[in-house]
């Protein structure tokens, strides 16, 4: 019988990697998220979240956020 892993999967880091954006206000610098980049990987490709250049950096943003 396979054993069930003790590591949070994708989606629950997906999950909570929305909630951190939320807290933010919406939008967060690239290289503070502690979260890994298949995570915002995921995110951009499911058009929730968006990557602006600001030319002061790289932002992640929600979607819905203006």
């Amino acid at each position: 019988m396979p054993r069930k892993s003790t590591y949070p999967t994708t989606a629950d880091q997906s999950h909570q990697c929305l909630q951190y954006l939320r807290r933010c206000g919406g939008s967060a610098q690239l290289s503070s998220i502690k979260f890994s980049l298949g995570v915002i990987q995921i995110l951009v490709n499911q058009k929730l979240v968006k990557i602006k250049n600001t030319g002061a950096g790289f932002f992640v943003e929600l979607s819905d956020a203006k």
